[in-house]
């Protein structure tokens, strides 16, 4: 009979990606700023915006790793 534990997980550098997203809206002083408007919207607005593409785009590699695994 086989033994049914499951495998422990190594860490892989593609799993830094996620932390991006995370560290870029953490520090919000870097972006609490009304200057530079894109469209008339304010920088603080359209920084958050354009980090949920970022966002995806980050979990991606992780997505095709993890698929590469056969997870």
């Amino acid at each position: 009979m086989q033994d049914q534990t499951p495998s422990r997980r190594k860490f892989h550098p593609v799993y830094l990606s996620l932390a991006l997203p995370f560290v870029a809206h953490v520090l919000v002083p870097t972006y609490n700023r009304i200057d530079p408007q894109l469209f008339g919207i304010p920088f603080f607005y359209w920084w958050q915006m354009a980090w949920i593409p970022c966002a995806a785009l980050a979990i991606l590699p992780v997505y095709l790793f993890e698929q590469a695994r056969g997870k």
